[in-house]
């Protein structure tokens, strides 16, 4: 149970401002809602027992004491990325000529190939031997996050600071990282010298992900011209029915 919760959190916290749930919100402007999680629960199945099937094969090729070191670099990664922030290309808004179920979850499965929380879940699949809990935790976490950008996005927006949400979830992904890689790597490297090192490195990335190359205002736009555009659907509805 352990592993679900831990999956379910993480992907919860990775996919703040991801790509893909900047896609389900774009997707809630066009479709109903529960088409739209419908489609993603679909696609996050799909694509995550692709991840967790990876990430259970590695974890036994590959000595554990590797695998920690290499999930603890992928985390402070991660951590790096979200504050950095995601930008939904016009391409993967366009619509594909099927339903809407099945487009939400073909563009969904495609914009999650490679992206974050798929690459979280091969790390957490590497660490843990418990698959099918890993695959339920990250597909539970994913539908979490969507929805929360497609039902509350607007209102996220319009109370808590779009940056807030970023570096909050970024700097727990850091820790976790920061921490897995202590306890893993080698006494060696636990000297001052590497340590103060490690500190600096760190803080350039940060600066340069955070500041320098951060990507802002997109998950707001969307989340605020979607309530817009159903706000809109609504009154043609009812001017419609009047009529």
């Amino acid at each position: 149970m352990a592993s679900f919760i831990k999956a379910l959190l993480l992907v919860v916290v990775a996919e703040m401002g991801d790509k893909t749930q900047l896609l389900a919100m774009a997707m809630a402007s066009k479709y109903k809602v529960k088409q739209v999680m419908m489609g993603v629960l679909i696609a996050t199945i799909l694509n995550h027992a692709l991840a967790v099937a990876v990430g259970s094969y590695l974890g036994n090729v590959i000595p554990m004491d590797i695998v920690k070191i290499v999930a603890a670099v992928a985390f402070l990664v991660f951590g790096l990325w979200t504050i950095r922030g995601d930008k939904l290309d016009d391409e993967e808004e366009k619509k594909v000529k099927f339903g809407p179920i099945v487009t939400v979850a073909i563009a969904f499965f495609m914009a999650e190939m490679g992206d974050k929380t798929q690459l979280m879940t091969i790390s957490i699949a590497a660490e843990n031997s418990k698959p099918l809990l890993i695959l339920m935790g990250t597909t539970a976490g994913m539908l979490v996050a969507d929805g929360i950008g497609v039902i509350g996005g607007a209102w996220m927006c319009r109370h808590i600071p779009e940056i807030y949400i970023k570096w909050v979830a970024g700097i727990i992904f850091m820790f976790f990282g920061a921490l897995t890689l202590y306890k893993s790597v080698p006494a060696a490297f636990l000297t001052p010298v590497y340590i103060i090192l490690f500190l600096v490195a760190l803080g350039v990335l940060i600066y340069l992900f955070g500041v320098k190359f951060a990507y802002y205002g997109q998950v707001c736009d969307i989340a605020l011209s979607g309530q817009e555009v159903s706000a809109d659907k609504e009154k043609s509805c009812s001017s419609e029915t009047v009529n």
